[in-house]
C-alpha cells in the first residue's frame, strides 16, 4: 500500500512531527495531523474540496421558478419566499453563493457618468 505525506514516512522512522515538517518543508500543523492519523492507522488521503450538498439542492426548481417568474427579484425576496413557502432558513450570502455555483449572478448595471445621457457600454 502506498502511503502519502511526510508525516507517515516520518512516523515510520520515529521522527517527531515538527522534525518531519522541517525535513519535508511542510507546515507544522499538517505534519502533526499526518503523524496523528498515521498512529491510528489512517494512511490514505482524505477527500479534498467542497463535497457537501446544500439544503437548497432539494429546492432548486422552486428557486429557478422564482427567478423565471420575476427576473428582477432580489436575494432578500428569495430568502423570504424560501422561508415562508418552503420553511428553508438560509441567509442571503449563502443563497448568493449557491446561485453563483450554478451560474446565476445578480449584479446591478454600472452607473452612467454624470455627463452622459445614454449608457456607454
Amino acid at each position: 500500500m502506498r502511503i502519502f505525506g511526510p508525516g507517515f514516512e516520518a512516523s515510520d522512522e520515529g521522527m517527531s512531527a515538527r522534525q518531519a515538517a522541517a525535513r519535508f518543508g511542510v507546515g507544522v500543523s499538517s505534519a502533526i495531523r499526518w503523524v496523528a492519523r498515521a498512529k491510528i492507522g489512517e494512511r490514505t488521503p482524505r477527500p479534498q474540496g467542497w463535497r457537501r450538498g446544500s439544503r437548497l439542492d432539494a429546492h432548486e426548481a422552486f428557486v429557478v421558478g422564482l427567478i423565471e417568474e420575476r427576473k428582477d427579484i432580489t436575494l432578500d425576496e428569495m430568502v423570504e419566499r424560501l422561508s415562508v413557502e418552503r420553511s428553508v432558513g438560509i441567509g442571503r450570502s449563502a443563497l448568493s453563493a449557491w446561485l453563483g455555483r450554478r451560474g446565476w449572478t445578480f449584479k446591478k448595471s454600472p452607473p452612467m457618468h454624470w455627463s452622459r445621457t445614454v449608457r456607454t457600454s
